[in-house]
């Protein structure tokens, strides 16, 4: 156990030392890639949410479940792209990466960008700041305490519409990065300060974007072997 400890800590602040640098002088870009990591899950997620049949009510909650986070996602614009960090949000951050964990497909990654906490819970692994890490694993922790059992119930006994609600949150979340996180960053103003023109920036962003999705895609297909609904 303590060598997998031990790996599993150096990854993960290497991970961060490099999501710092990526969401400096490229953030949009790099943004980009992140999206492009979970919109390649998406077949699998897909087919994982079939397994068990689906009716028009599947169908239905995975559009509404899109349209409603896509819309909360457009509507809460700068007030909450741009949340200041403190405790409270650190310990909402390692909730979020609690249900990543335990709940079947669900991305983090969408709502920390979104919220602009990502490159901030990177910095903050970096530099080994406590006040970041300790809420952190606090809330994730009683994530996984408080609500692994009730998620392994709730795709148990209703596991088309599970799926199907967590994979329109996926699309919707993911989509909304564009207009409220990349978007912006095509600005004239930005632009000049990654020293990129608009056409080097869009095609920046289209190959990270699809260099993502191929690598997500392919690590899908092994995790189709191995459903984390199983584990919990």
């Amino acid at each position: 156990f303590l060598p997998f400890a031990i790996g599993a800590a150096v990854g993960i602040v290497l991970f961060a030392v490099v999501v710092e640098k990526a969401f400096g002088k490229y953030a949009a870009q790099f943004v980009c890639l992140f999206v492009g990591f979970v919109a390649g899950t998406f077949p699998s997620l897909f087919k994982t949410a079939g397994k068990q049949g689906r009716k028009n009510k599947d169908f239905l909650v995975l559009i509404l479940s899109a349209v409603g986070i896509f819309t909360l996602m457009l509507a809460g614009g700068k007030q909450l792209t741009e949340v200041n960090p403190h405790i409270l949000s650190w310990l909402a951050s390692g909730l979020l990466m609690g249900l990543g964990l335990i709940v079947p497909g669900l991305s983090p990654s969408n709502f920390l960008i979104y919220f602009g906490m990502y490159d901030k819970m990177a910095t903050g692994i970096k530099d080994f700041d406590f006040a970041v890490i300790i809420p952190l694993v606090i809330g994730f922790i009683l994530c996984v305490i408080l609500f692994s059992k009730i998620a392994a119930y709730l795709f148990k006994k209703y596991y088309p519409g599970m799926y199907h609600f967590i994979l329109g949150l996926v699309i919707g979340s993911s989509l909304a990065i564009f207009p409220t996180v990349v978007f912006p960053a095509f600005q004239s103003d930005q632009l000049a300060t990654a020293g990129l023109s608009f056409t080097g920036a869009l095609l920046f962003c289209l190959v990270l974007f699809v260099a993502g999705t191929v690598v997500s895609y392919l690590f899908s297909k092994l995790e189709e072997k191995y459903p984390r609904e199983e584990i919990f």
